[in-house]
């Protein structure tokens, strides 16, 4: 089942050709520059995520125009496992497979923990974490009867290995991430399907633009302060992470090439979690 991808492959240019792709959180960022790198690879994409209805439509025939794969949108709301499990169901039902699910979706809130607001918690913890688990459970289910193996890939955050203040939602959900990867490559190593996931550090996507006003706010500082004194601080390599960047991790963890490589994380931090995990201010 190793081979599962790439090594006998008739189009070089197309490795993930005939091979059907999930990715939630798809219709802006790091899930996006995902979607449409895994197409320009030949795979079939399910876009997933919130948004004006025209602009993804847009993007959608956009997509499928420039690469020559099929791609379908899903509006699922990652926060009711019920839509998560439809959304696998019908991509299998449209593509007749599901081979690659990449668990991206997620949202933010920036405050301290004494003031955090209950609901913004449940809605956190629902997206970022509960809905990995639930759209995982119904893809494998999917790539175990294929029998030719799966590519799961969460994308977690820097913010998985260690921690900041304003953040213990986020923060929670992601090392769980970390914690429910390791433990869904054992349970799902023997049916060929691996499951690792990506650790990004900051990167300047619409979540993170958002973040700046609000931890100004919180600091008492300047937006350019923020950026430089705390999103970047802790960056040996002072700038923000490239969505391409993560997209090519991702295009990597599904290939033949990392066929043995499951229950694990790939930091593209800039150095970040290298150094010292405290975040001191």
């Amino acid at each position: 089942m190793s081979g599962f991808f790439f090594a006998h492959s008739a189009d070089h240019n197309k490795p993930l050709k005939g091979k059907a792709a999930i990715v939630t959180g798809s219709t802006s960022g790091i899930g996006r520059a995902i979607a449409e790198m895994l197409a320009e690879a030949g795979a079939d994409i399910v876009l997933n995520g919130f948004g004006d209805a025209a602009e993804i439509e847009k993007n959608r025939t956009a997509l499928a125009e420039k690469t020559g794969v099929r791609v379908f949108y899903n509006d699922a709301d990652m926060s009711k496992p019920a839509e998560i499990r439809e959304m696998v169901e019908k991509a299998h039902e449209a593509f007749g497979r599901v081979d690659i699910l990449v668990n991206n979706a997620g949202v933010q809130y920036v405050c301290s923990v004494d003031k955090f607001p209950e609901e913004k918690w449940d809605q956190i913890t629902a997206i970022n974490y509960s809905a990995v688990f639930h759209a995982t459970k119904a893809a494998s289910v999917f790539m175990k009867q294929q029998k030719t193996g799966g590519r799961i890939v969460n994308i977690a955050s820097a913010h998985g290995l260690t921690a900041s203040p304003y953040k213990s939602a986020y923060i929670a959900a992601k090392h769980g991430v970390i914690g429910f990867t390791k433990a869904a490559a054992l349970d799902l190593a023997e049916s060929g399907i691996t499951v690792n996931a990506v650790c990004p550090g900051y990167v300047l996507t619409p979540l993170v633009e958002r973040q700046i006003p609000e931890q100004a706010k919180e600091y008492g500082m300047s937006e350019d302060e923020v950026v430089e004194k705390i999103m970047l601080k802790n960056h040996a390599i002072k700038d923000f992470v490239g969505i391409e960047d993560i997209a090519a991790a991702v295009l990597y963890l599904v290939s033949d090439a990392a066929a043995k490589v499951t229950g694990t994380h790939m930091a593209l931090d800039g150095g970040w979690t290298a150094g010292t995990p405290a975040n001191k201010f």
